[in-house]
This record gives C-alpha cells, sequence and structure tokens, in this order.
C-alpha cells in the first residue's frame, strides 16, 4: 500500500489533511510501532516538523508554556523546567530510553494518552491547558479514559501550558522492560491548595482526592503513609496485580511527597 506523505507550513494546511484515514506525525514514537505490528494503516501521513511555533519553552506570568512539538529531552533539561515546575522535568526525564527522550514529542504522548504515559499525571497535577487549533481545554476535561482524550476530529495540540510550581514531584515504578509506569505520581503544592496525579495503575490518568485532601493538611509522608488506591480501581495483569499496583501508587505518593517537601516553598 502506498502512503502519502505531507509536510504542511501552517497548523491549519495540517487540519485540513486531517481525516480519518491519515495520521500525524510528530515524534514518531507511537506511530511507527503501531504501523509496524498492524495496528495502524493510515492512507496518509501529516509531518508536523515544518509547522512553526509548535517546539519551544517560556514562561508566561504564573505559567509555563511548551510547543507540543517540544522534545522530551528538552523538558527534562531545560532551566525553565526546573525551576518553575521541577516535578515536570522529572516525568520528562523517565519517559522511555535516551532514543525516545531524543525524538518523542510531549504533543504526541498527550494525544496518545496511553494509560502508563508519565506526563498525564503530570498534566493532573500542574492543572495544565491543552491548546489547540481550535481551542483551550483544561487537563481536567481532556483525559477521559484509556487512549481517549477531548480532541475532536481535526483537533491538533499546539501548546501546552502548565502552572508553575516550584514545589513539585514526580515518582515512577517502571515495568523492567518496557519502562512504562505501573505506577507514577505527581505530585505539586500551591500552599494549602495540592493536586495530585495518578498514572500506570488505573485504566488512565486520575486525580487522587484522598492524597489531596490528606497533604492539605499536612503535607508531610506521615500524612499519607498507608494510603492506597482502591484495588477495584486499578488495573491487573501477568506483570502485577490490581493490589500491587494499588500498594505501589502509595509507595510513589510518598516518594513525590518526600522530593516536593525538599524543594521548599
Amino acid at each position: 500500500m502506498t502512503i502519502a506523505f505531507h509536510r504542511p507550513a501552517t497548523l491549519s494546511e495540517a487540519a485540513a489533511l486531517l481525516d480519518g484515514d491519515s495520521a500525524l506525525l510528530a515524534g514518531g514514537h507511537t506511530l511507527i510501532p503501531a504501523m509496524k505490528a498492524g495496528l495502524r494503516a493510515p492512507t496518509a501521513l501529516i509531518d508536523l516538523t515544518a509547522v512553526p511555533g509548535l517546539m519551544g519553552i517560556a514562561l508566561e506570568g504564573e505559567r509555563l508554556r511548551a510547543g507540543a512539538m517540544t522534545r522530551h529531552a528538552e523538558l527534562a533539561a531545560a532551566d525553565l523546567i526546573h525551576t518553575h515546575a521541577p516535578g515536570l522535568a522529572d516525568a520528562a526525564a523517565l519517559v522511555g530510553d535516551p532514543m525516545v527522550r531524543a525524538r518523542g514529542t510531549l504533543g504526541g504522548a498527550l494525544a496518545n494518552n496511553d494509560p502508563a504515559a508519565d506526563y498525564p499525571a503530570a498534566l493532573l497535577a500542574f492543572d495544565a491547558e491543552i491548546e489547540t487549533n481550535r481551542r483551550r481545554i483544561a487537563a481536567d476535561a481532556f483525559i477521559l479514559g484509556m487512549f481517549t482524550t477531548a480532541l475532536d476530529e481535526g483537533e491538533i495540540i499546539a501548546s501546552v501550558s502548565f502552572r508553575t510550581c516550584g514545589q513539585s514531584a514526580y515518582a515512577k515504578f517502571r515495568h523492567p522492560a518496557s519502562r512504562y509506569a505501573m505506577a507514577g505520581v505527581c505530585v505539586a503544592r500551591w500552599g494549602s491548595e495540592i493536586r495530585v496525579g495518578v498514572a500506570g495503575a488505573l485504566t488512565h490518568a486520575q486525580r487522587w482526592p484522598e492524597a489531596e485532601q490528606a497533604l492539605a493538611a499536612d503535607f508531610r509522608c506521615e500524612a499519607v503513609a498507608g494510603l492506597t488506591l482502591d484495588p477495584a480501581d486499578c488495573l491487573g495483569d501477568i506483570h502485577g496485580s490490581a493490589e500491587f499496583r494499588a500498594h505501589l501508587a502509595g509507595v510513589m505518593l510518598a516518594r513525590a511527597v518526600s522530593a516536593a517537601a525538599a524543594r521548599g516553598a
């Protein structure tokens, strides 16, 4: 089968080419393996590398903006991220392996919304906004389910803005083979306001209200000692039972709180 290849110069051109039989190509670390495995068979690829304005990191008031084509390695290394959102830098540094981080992109990872990916937990913790060619979507409304987001057909992520938070951290227990999260927890603190995002253990990334409430009263590891997810809500497979993942989430929560607290207010 012949696959058409397009390299649009603007986001509007890319959106005009996008339909149910075509696919966007950013870093390719999700799409290409899916095509090789026969899980995706697009008739056309739309390469976003020539579209201006989709890369880079900037501080805008109390929010950090990262272009959708920004590489994981850039997010992991950027001084702006380490200073204003260190928990996001933690998550970016733990994505895949060096090859994946060198080529994979923020927008591609978020559009795919793998339940075991790292960014969705950070998206929720940092009260992020996803900016597309059509609108802005709050993180809490963006993630709908396993591999499912609020993106409509023809909608393309242009950038993501994260609420700055110096007192933040992400902790992850990696699957030993895939490096995906069996449980990953991101914690961000603004005084008594706490946001906690969980990925890997659940069918999709979600907030953890019980952890947020406990930490709002007492931001210490001791405040969440013994707290676990409900196993009934967790994934279970040959790599780890639902009970194991529920417990792992509690361990990663404690580690993230400890790291965030050590970073000061």
